[in-house]
């Protein structure tokens, strides 16, 4: 599991509400952050949005946005932040694998992230077993929270 610790230090240094959007790491990166220190007084929660129609109902999704790209992940992260009322946000979404999917090579990931002024994507081209390219794009997630928790832009 991914140590939160220094995003649980920053969030509440900096009084940061965190959410988190999920497809491919259905709650892996919310069981990670939900345990860190004092989680209560920060975590606003996730929603973890595995379907193209969960994802358009309820986190705002376009219609026709392709569940494994950039501007699916980075409306993700807007629609998660909005929904939660959080100061930043992340989102996953991508091909685990072991197969390509919708034209998609396996270990095709795309984090997105949110804060009340911007909105980005990071692409990750992983290798490995679906296990295993969800355990690395549930680290690089919370990684990319603390990032932001520090007040810094993401360098892709």
């Amino acid at each position: 599991m991914p140590d939160a610790a220094e995003l649980a230090q920053q969030a509440l240094h900096r009084g940061l509400r965190v959410a988190v959007a999920e497809s491919l790491t259905s709650g892996l990166v919310c069981s990670a952050v939900g345990t860190a220190e004092r989680a209560a007084e920060w975590f606003a929660g996730g929603v973890v949005a595995y379907t193209v129609a969960t994802k358009q109902r309820v986190l705002g999704v376009e219609p026709d946005v392709d569940p494994c790209s950039p501007q699916c992940a980075m409306q993700l992260a807007d629609g998660v932040r909005e929904l939660l009322g959080a100061d930043i946000a992340v989102s996953t979404s991508g091909v685990g694998g072991p197969d390509a999917d919708g034209g998609h090579a396996p270990g095709t990931v795309y984090l997105g992230w949110a804060t009340a002024d911007d909105h980005g994507d990071h692409l990750l081209r992983l290798e490995g077993s679906p296990e295993e390219v969800v355990a690395e794009t549930t680290r690089r997630a919370v990684r990319l929270l603390t990032v932001l928790a520090r007040g810094e832009h993401p360098a892709p």
